[in-house]
């Protein structure tokens, strides 16, 4: 199962990293973005995927912060769950209500700061 995914992952990354989206007609504009102007947490993270593969961290943390985050807490809990699986351990993840709740605000959060005047550098 892990490498499954590994490969499904690998694939996205190898595709966003050969069709640039910095390139206008390659990927749909985000719909909040389009209707309303706003930056969602996920809006910058095509051409932060991008520029992560291609190397340039800064360009990617500029472009998504939150999305090199999440990257690198991807490899790190796909690298346990790997090791799980070859000692014989399945994988737990406990996500109680409490933690949910706790990724829920620093989304929001995320999303706010970005959009506000000040918080120009999270913007992609």
């Amino acid at each position: 199962m892990p490498l499954g995914l590994f490969a499904a992952v690998a694939g996205a990354f190898a595709y966003v990293g050969a069709v640039d989206p910095n390139e206008p007609g390659h990927y749909p504009v985000c719909p909040l973005y389009r209707l309303t102007g706003l930056y969602c947490p996920g809006c910058g993270g095509l051409r932060s995927a991008h520029a992560f593969v291609h190397g340039d961290l800064l360009t990617a943390l500029r472009d998504n912060a939150l999305g090199v985050a999440a990257y690198l807490a991807f490899a790190v809990l796909w690298t346990v769950w790997l090791v799980g699986a070859v000692r014989g351990r399945p994988l737990r993840i406990g996500l109680g209500p409490a933690r949910l709740w706790a990724l829920g605000a620093l989304l929001l959060a995320f999303t706010v700061v970005r959009n506000l005047p000040s918080g120009g550098w999270l913007r992609p």
